[in-house]
């Protein structure tokens, strides 16, 4: 195995692939030799020429950002010697790439076992959700799910309930951003039946709350106010029963490839994220939407720097001015905080080599293959149009794994360096950009792309990657996460609260 990669033929930079000392020497496609002038830990960046103060430095042939000072050939670039080249708003300008066509996909005939609901959708999981309007019955929610699973848990795929701590005392936009992210919740095909449970007292009142649901079918979605009952504990047993009862009227059946929504999501990344493991989803996203199915990207903040490759690739000008919308909107959404726009690696990124927001949104944004954005989508609402979708919400894993969830995402692909254990309310498939991690961390990582830096080809692991998701799917695997019994939500808070 190389000790390094160069990304493109134009980059500034070549990456280490495994721990470099001071005194190495590498020796580049073209035969040229470099002596390392430091050390250089796993997946950082080592200068591949030298750059003067001010020069832009290159890496996936595009600008990662400007150098503080002159870096020597050889030397360690990161944030000592490199920052940030972005600033400000931009002037976007409407400039539609050439997309590549989707090839003709073999999987167009591809089934998966799933169920089919009463409205159409599919789901892939054949759960009882409990979703709380207000925080302050997190525990009676939680006491009823735990004790519905365990009498009638093994007649469907699980009774689940997903705390949160809003609802009451929230005011306007941030009130509104609860009940349609809750209600997106509500209306997941992976949950044969819903409970509601309100207190009784609470700004997201039940029935203010079924207006943001819109139509439901009452055999599926049943309310219940903790206020107005004798026993609130029994109550919601005895709604619960009746919803699995109802469950059990599913069963899998063939469903075309096409029905299924994938969230696309990195976390915890590090120097090889935009080199393994994002690179591999997006093989596997674009594999998808060649078939007809749909994959939803995220993380708005972790997109600046590499949008205008996402907005070159707008189905319209419309979709474009939707895209170029939804990045300045969240710029103002920093400013108004009087936060710093571009303040941006985190901390376990910086010390994974990633050194500045361009090289994270650049490697970020791999997940999304090469297609066409067909739509984008606000923060808290559904996904309705096949293809690349772009949907609001932040970098934080657990706020937009919840979004994409509630975006009718029946998996999410997550794709993390350094690991992490939770899990959104659908299944979240995470996936190592090193072997490292992977062997380390078993109870956490589903899939290792670190197997690309070791003599594994790209088709490889996408068809293994792709079969794997399929057996998810069809109720034929799980995820660590449901293995764990992790499943949280989290939900975006922007407003007042009394």
């Amino acid at each position: 195995m190389n000790s390094w990669v160069k990304l493109n033929g134009q980059d500034d930079v070549v990456i280490a692939l495994s721990p470099m000392v001071k005194g190495d020497r590498i020796t580049l496609d073209g035969g040229a030799e470099i002596e390392l002038r430091e050390d250089v830990p796993k997946g950082h960046k080592i200068a591949a020429r030298r750059v003067q103060e001010g020069e832009h430095v290159l890496k996936f042939g595009y600008s990662i950002g400007v150098a503080k000072t002159d870096i020597e050939l050889g030397s360690w670039i990161h944030t000592h010697n490199l920052r940030t080249g972005l600033k400000g708003f931009v002037d976007y300008e409407y400039k539609p790439a050439a997309a590549s066509a989707a090839a003709p996909s073999s999987e167009q005939g591809r089934n998966f076992q799933g169920y089919v609901r009463s409205n159409g959708e599919v789901g892939i999981r054949n759960e009882i959700w409990i979703i709380n309007t207000v925080g302050c019955i997190n525990k009676t929610c939680d006491i009823a799910a735990k004790r519905a699973d365990a009498m009638f848990g093994d007649r469907v795929d699980g009774i689940y309930h997903f705390a949160h701590p809003f609802g009451c005392s929230q005011l306007g936009d941030d009130l509104t951003y609860t009940q349609k992210l809750l209600a997106s919740l509500v209306n997941h095909p992976n949950a044969a039946g819903i409970l509601v449970m309100g207190l009784g007292c609470e700004n997201n009142q039940i029935d203010s709350f079924k207006e943001a649901i819109g139509e439901y079918d009452p055999k599926r979605v049943k309310f219940m106010k903790s206020q107005e009952v004798e026993d609130e504990l029994e109550t919601a047993l005895e709604l619960l029963e009746e919803l699995v009862e109802y469950a059990e009227t599913f069963e899998r059946q063939p469903v075309p490839i096409s029905k299924l929504k994938l969230g696309l999501k990195c976390g915890g990344s590090d120097g090889l994220s935009g080199i393994t493991a994002n690179p591999l989803v997006g093989k596997v996203s674009d594999r998808l939407i060649a078939a007809g199915g749909t994959a939803i990207l995220t993380e708005v903040p972790e997109m600046f720097g590499a949008e205008t490759i996402l907005m070159n690739r707008a189905e319209n000008e419309q979709v474009f001015g939707k895209i170029v919308h939804l990045i300045n909107d969240f710029k103002q959404y920093f400013i108004r905080h009087d936060q710093e726009i571009y303040e941006n690696p985190s901390p376990g990124n910086k010390d994974g080599g990633i050194s500045t927001l361009e090289e994270k949104s650049l490697g970020c944004t791999q997940k999304g293959g090469h297609a066409v954005v067909t739509d984008v989508v606000p923060y808290g609402e559904r996904v309705t149009h096949t293809g690349l979708n772009l949907l609001e919400a932040p970098g934080n894993d657990l706020v937009s794994v919840t979004a994409l969830s509630a975006g009718g995402a029946h998996i999410v692909l997550f794709t993390t360096g350094r690991g992490t254990p939770f899990g959104g309310p659908v299944p979240t498939v995470k996936i190592a950009t090193n072997s490292e991690l992977a062997g380390r961390k078993k109870n956490w990582i589903d899939y290792n792309a670190g197997q690309l830096l070791e003599g594994k080809r790209m088709e490889e692991l996408t068809d293994e990657l792709w079969e794997r998701i399929i057996r998810i799917a069809s109720g034929e695997d799980r995820a660590r996460n449901e293995r764990n019994g992790f499943k949280e939500i989290a939900i975006f808070k922007d407003g007042v609260i009394l």
